[in-house]
């Protein structure tokens, strides 16, 4: 199997292949729909130490405001989820838009993300888990990563079988990172947070102590909530892959996550983003539960852009993920003009199966 430092090279060559050919420019009116959502995560200014595993979740400052200036150079309008539906039934309306979308309630986004996009006067939504907003809940994809950074050996049991892993220098650590990621996603999600927990353990951390550290709490959410360029979007309640969950849970998660929200910052929560977000974590079930519980749009990491087939697909949203693992103008370049996408989806604009 590729390891995600070889795909992640694959990628880079990918983009600027299609840079050095000029195709973001002549592709484009082919490629590019009418508009784009773009996702976040992580902004920090932080250097990234070699084993960050976790790295693609996070972009700089720097980077946020290169995304920003590329968007303005190429024509786009910036504009809120709210608009999103109008614009996609109005395929003359004129030029491309994006959406600015930031997934999971970190406080790095209000004290690095904010700044620069309060500089470019541009709307922007958060999309937050109640439960981390609550200082708890399970970033376990964090807590993995710690565990690992901490001990010079892993043992863990997965299914049936069991890893024993060394863990001594970053490269180890990302290897034992990769297997474990892999075959943790393959299980339920049940077993993904009892074995990430018992590594918590070992490492000499509390399974949970993650979200008061890095999410903000309602009392800061309140405060963000009150800036009209913001829309708090909802996030469930405690960031479960969905698919994986059966509909009592799946219900409860999406409309209990948006209640809450709407009980601590008291406005309506009108746009859904479904956790991990890709196909095995959201699928037609999830949309259909989205639409019932009265949602204006809802947004998965299926990658793409929009057209106006989407009008018809309002809470089966692609994003495009701006990775922290490419920040270069060749990887937005490409990313904005929609060229990767023709050969990722194959031709199809939509993919909502």
């Amino acid at each position: 199997m590729i390891s995600s430092r070889a795909k992640h090279r694959v990628f880079a060559s990918g983009f600027r292949a299609i840079q050095a050919l000029g195709a973001d420019r002549w592709l484009a009116p082919a490629a590019r729909g009418l508009g784009v959502i773009l996702t976040f995560h992580h902004v920090s200014p932080d250097p990234v130490p070699d084993f960050a595993p976790n790295r693609l979740l996070s972009i700089t400052p720097d980077f946020l405001n290169q995304t920003l200036r590329e968007l303005d150079a190429r024509g786009f309008d910036i504009i809120g989820l709210d608009a999103v539906p109008e614009r996609l039934a109005a395929p003359d309306y004129g030029p491309p838009f994006a959406v600015l979308t930031f997934d999971d309630g970190y406080r790095d986004n209000v004290a690095h993300a904010r700044p620069v996009l309060q500089r470019h006067g541009v709307p922007w939504t958060l999309f937050v888990t109640s439960g981390f907003a609550d200082q708890g809940g399970r970033l376990w994809w964090i807590e993995l990563e710690r565990a690992i950074a901490r001990l010079d050996r892993v043992r863990i049991s997965i299914g049936t079988g069991s890893l024993d892993l060394p863990t001594r220098s970053p490269q180890e650590k990302a290897l034992a990172f990769e297997a474990i990621y892999r075959d943790l996603r393959r299980g339920t999600e049940a077993d993904l947070l009892d074995r990430i927990a018992a590594l918590c353990r070992q490492a000499g951390f509390a399974p949970g102590s993650v979200a008061s550290e890095l999410c903000l709490s309602w009392t800061e959410l309140r405060d963000l909530a009150r800036d009209p360029a913001v829309t708090i979007g909802a996030h469930t309640v405690s960031h479960p892959m969905l698919a994986k969950h059966d509909a009592a849970i799946a219900v409860r998660e999406i409309a209990e996550g948006r209640a809450r929200i709407e009980a601590e910052l008291g406005g309506a929560v009108r746009h859904l983003s479904y956790p991990v977000g890709d196909p095995t974590s959201a699928g037609p079930r999830e949309f259909t539960l989205a639409q019932e519980h009265g949602f204006a749009t809802a947004v998965t990491t299926r990658p793409g852009h929009l057209f106006a087939e989407h009008a018809g697909h309002l809470h089966a949203l692609p994003r495009v993920s701006i990775n922290g693992c490419h920040q270069s103008r060749a990887a937005l370049a490409g990313l904005l003009s929609g060229v990767p996408f023709l050969a990722w989806n194959r031709g199809r604009r939509l993919n909502v199966a």
